[in-house]
């Protein structure tokens, strides 16, 4: 039996971890952290992880920051964005250019997220 993908849920709203826990822990092994500096660590010490969905505001480096410098050491990862808010210029500027592969806007559509996870060539 294949183990399950990693994916890295970084949110600094624990409730927003716990749900993507629950929903995305039935087919990924879902590890999380709090803001980008300890997400970086994570990233760090796990090679294995392929995918990270990031909060766009948290204390500290926002989630656009957090990818620019995740991008910079763990180039091989896909990023995505959650948002409470609508995409901005800037946001939409990373996903022109790559940085990050797609935008959600909370309240999350599950089964949207489910389904850009699932696209060919992640973990390949």
């Amino acid at each position: 039996m294949q183990s399950k993908k990693k994916i890295l849920c970084v949110d600094d709203e624990t409730i927003n971890l716990l749900i993507l826990r629950k929903i995305l822990g039935k087919k990924y092994e879902v590890i999380t952290a709090k803001h980008g500096e300890e997400a970086l660590l994570v990233l760090g010490k796990d090679p294995e992880i392929e995918l990270v969905i990031t909060d766009m505001n948290m204390p500290g480096m926002n989630g656009l920051e957090f990818v620019r410098e995740a991008k910079k050491q763990f180039s091989n990862k896909k990023y995505f964005m959650l948002s409470g808010y609508a995409i901005t210029e800037e946001i939409q500027e990373a996903l022109d250019t790559g940085l990050v592969y797609e935008y959600f806007q909370k309240p999350a559509d599950y089964k949207k997220i489910d389904q850009a996870l699932e696209e060919p060539g992640f973990g390949d």
